[in-house]
């Protein structure tokens, strides 16, 4: 083991699971990253060991927790991004995104937690977005599955906080990944929705192409990992510190109009 530890990051192959397993690397960890297909990774991270990993496959979540063996640090970061009209989602296309979202996390977290908190140490996660503060319509399942990962961190973390061990959420805004192109959509042919769910599509498409880089965001987890003591949660991108601050000061409805507006919505 590295004198910082070892760490294990999901969805390492591309976005902020590279960058923060990258950032990890430079600060002296050994670092498991995660694809489900590992020989296919394009650009691997120097230095990463890359393990095969399918959130939606109990079995390989077991395996991959498995061939990891004493974990100290673990970032749960890939998922799915989701959208579409909450009438018109699919259901198999709704489980499927919790699966990935938040019970795959939330398992391997179950497989990795025990060895953390007989070592006394240790630090969990949760990659989630500023969407499950501030949503946005046509986002709705999406939204949901990061509200989620948020809740199971939070009521957790008073579990494992006497062992030495935190757990937190990480809540990025908008991030310049690409994450765009490879967002899944649900939209039905000639639907009533289609006016409005382009118009927030659009703007939503660019403020990610105007956000914060993935770098950025590996910076703040990797200051949470290396916290003396973990907040609860935290925030990056999206002018997060004004954003939360108006938040507390303005009626829920001020805030949730804003939101709107400024993907374009009424």
């Amino acid at each position: 083991m590295s004198a910082r530890g070892t760490a294990l990051v999901t969805g390492a192959s591309s976005g902020i699971g590279a960058a923060v397993a990258a950032a990890l690397v430079r600060r002296g960890y050994r670092v498991f990253g995660t694809s489900r297909d590992p020989e296919k990774v394009a650009s691997p991270v120097a230095g990463v060991t890359y393990l095969a990993l399918d959130l939606a496959d109990e079995s390989s979540v077991e395996a991959c927790a498995a061939a990891a063996g004493a974990v100290d640090v673990l970032v749960n970061n890939a998922g799915e991004s989701q959208s579409g009209p909450f009438e018109e989602l699919p259901m198999d296309a709704v489980r499927r995104l919790f699966q990935l979202n938040v019970f795959g996390a939330v398992r391997l977290s179950q497989l990795l937690l025990p060895g953390m908190r007989e070592r006394g140490r240790g630090r969990v996660v949760m990659v989630g977005s500023m969407l499950a503060s501030f949503p946005l319509a046509y986002r709705s399942s999406y939204v949901a599955s990061k509200a989620a990962i948020k809740g199971f961190a939070n009521a957790a973390r008073r579990e494992y906080a006497a062992y030495g061990v935190g757990i937190t959420t990480v809540e990025p805004g908008s991030i310049a990944t690409g994450i765009s192109e490879r967002r899944t959509q649900y939209v039905r042919d000639g639907s009533p929705f289609r006016g409005a769910y382009d118009t927030m599509l659009t703007a939503l498409n660019r403020n990610e192409a105007s956000g914060i880089s993935a770098e950025k965001v590996a910076a703040k987890i990797v200051a949470v990992v290396e916290a003396r003591r973990v907040r609860s949660f935290y925030a990056v991108g999206s002018n997060a510190p004004v954003a939360f601050a108006l938040r507390r000061v303005l009626p829920r409805g001020v805030s949730e109009t804003m939101v709107a507006r400024r993907h374009g919505l009424r």
